[in-house]
């Protein structure tokens, strides 16, 4: 008898330009942040780090798509935090436009939030 293993998240989708982009701005960090008490001379992003340990941890969701989608509540459940992260990301993307023109350090919300919303 066989086990079957499951495919992490890694094997499958890694947010490769999100996981560049945090590197950056931690990189870029110079003041009020905990990994600047101490420049160590081979610092590694720790972004990148987590993104890795975490992708390699978890299951690829995309095995469960079918059984999300037959249970009508947690689908529901499921819409619903998307839509109340995409009005996050809306208005973190329109904070940052408008303080693009100012003094105001606004970080970049990142990728928008993906699935399908029914309307």
């Amino acid at each position: 008898m066989t086990a079957k293993t499951r495919k992490k998240l890694i094997e499958v989708a890694l947010p490769l330009e999100a996981i560049n982009k945090a590197s950056a701005r931690e990189k870029s960090i110079r003041h009020g942040h905990p990994s600047t008490l101490h420049l160590w001379w081979a610092r590694r992003p720790l972004a990148a780090a987590r993104a890795v340990i975490f992708a390699q941890m978890v299951d690829d969701p995309s095995a469960y798509v079918d059984t999300l989608r037959a249970d009508p509540k947690l689908r529901r459940l499921a819409e619903t935090a998307l839509k109340a992260r995409l009005k996050v990301w809306e208005d973190a993307r329109a904070l940052a436009d408008k303080a693009k023109g100012t003094n105001l350090v606004v970080p970049e919300p990142g990728p928008a939030p993906m699935g399908h919303v029914s309307s």
